[in-house]
């Protein structure tokens, strides 16, 4: 809630996702140019929460990216991921005393998903019990 009230987004109307499925993010030439502190400081912000808020992980890396020459619709994009923010305030884990806490993980990857860089995407996510307690996803680092 400080996050949302240091970047004066506090009365946001909250979004139960972080990212649209369509979302696409990328150099934008053409777009407005907006202050770079401001955008570094929100995604500084934001990346220190992913320590304790791993589903925004991939959305905040993705707009992390554009840092350098920050335009109008990255802003965007960072603003709905803090609108998230305050549909999860008061989400977290929680494991029940006995409950079972088998560790399971999945892996997957895809061809040439990055539309700029034209890498593909490997991610993995590990599961104790029923709760996600680790996720990771990074482009491969040749070109497929």
């Amino acid at each position: 809630m400080d996050l949302l009230k240091r970047f004066e987004m506090d009365d946001c109307k909250a979004i139960a996702t972080p990212m649209g499925s369509r979302t696409y993010i990328d150099v934008d030439e053409n777009g407005k140019c907006i202050d770079i502190s401001m955008y570094q400081g929100i995604i500084g912000s934001l990346l220190y929460l992913t320590t304790i808020r791993r589903d925004i992980m991939f959305s905040i890396c993705l707009c992390a990216r554009y840092q350098s020459k920050p335009k109008e619709s990255h802003l965007v994009v960072v603003k709905r991921i803090m609108k998230y923010l305050e549909v999860i305030v008061d989400v977290g884990l929680w494991y029940l005393k006995g409950s079972l806490c088998d560790l399971v993980g999945y892996s997957d990857s895809d061809f040439s998903g990055c539309k700029t860089e034209r890498k593909s995407t490997s991610c993995t996510f590990h599961i104790l019990g029923n709760a996600l307690v680790s996720w990771s996803c990074k482009n491969q680092a040749y070109v497929a």
